[in-house]
């Protein structure tokens, strides 16, 4: 048992130290150059993808790698009609695929749940902000 939260602590540590180093690489979309942009943007773009593709599997490092992501958004300041925009830009590829393969887009009506827990986990980072 103190094993375990021995190993806790770490991981909290580990990751509080990624995030910090996350924060001072990104700064600002507005601090960065239009090249800069383009390219944090697309590289968020493809986490994003993943995150989409692994939402409804067993992918183990799933919850990482959407901490990952939102805490990239927030220390950028991305806004979040552009994290809609984004989403919505994946779904429309995912969905000219399912139709060139012949098959429903139904199911992607379903991924709109990532959108919803990609927001409520933002929405939390800011809540928790706000009271420091």
């Amino acid at each position: 048992m103190l094993i375990k939260l021995q190993r806790r602590i770490q991981n909290i540590g580990d990751i509080t130290i990624f995030f910090d180093e996350i924060s001072k690489k990104s700064g600002s979309l507005r601090e960065m150059t239009k090249a800069e942009q383009i390219t944090f943007l697309q590289e968020l773009k493809l986490e994003y993808r993943q995150i989409l593709l692994e939402y409804f599997t067993a992918e183990k490092y799933l919850k990482g790698k959407i901490d990952k992501f939102i805490n990239s958004v927030f220390y950028a300041n991305i806004p979040v009609p552009q994290i809609i925009e984004m989403h919505m830009e994946l779904i429309d590829e995912f969905s000219q695929q399912l139709r060139l393969e012949g098959r429903s887009e139904e199911m992607l009506l379903d991924y709109r749940l990532v959108l919803i827990d990609i927001l409520a986990h933002l929405c939390e980072l800011y809540r928790r902000e706000i009271r420091r």
